[in-house]
């Protein structure tokens, strides 16, 4: 139970961090920059952008945390896991006005009813 809730946080993790990363590119400097020609300006806008840094920061956390998992857990249980994130992540998009569409819908429902057959295993 206690890997499975590890697991978890892992997934959580990283579905915050894809939502972080992506508000930071999202931000009014970040798009500054990116409409300039490259250059270490760009480099330095992207990694001290709140969002993003707070975004790699998590994902570093997870990965850290999924270390525990992997010790305990076989990959090919462990990493299927890992699908959750797309139910969570087409959830939270679904809540801040992203598009989701059926198709989209159904090959989350996929995900997860292949995600549950492992986890049967």
């Amino acid at each position: 139970m206690k890997t499975t809730l590890a697991a978890v946080g892992c997934v959580l993790l990283s579905v915050t961090a894809q939502f972080l990363i992506k508000a930071g590119m999202s931000s009014v400097a970040v798009k500054a920059a990116l409409a300039q020609p490259a250059g270490p300006h760009l480099v330095t806008t992207l990694m001290l952008s709140p969002g993003i840094l707070s975004g790699f920061l998590l994902y570093t956390l997870g990965a850290v945390a999924w270390l525990g998992v992997l010790a305990r857990w076989d990959v090919s249980k462990a990493y299927p896991l890992e699908g959750l994130g797309f139910a969570l992540a087409v959830m939270v998009g679904f809540l801040i006005g992203e598009e989701v569409t059926l198709v989209r819908t159904l090959g989350v429902l996929l995900i997860c009813a292949g995600v549950y057959v492992v986890s049967l295993s």
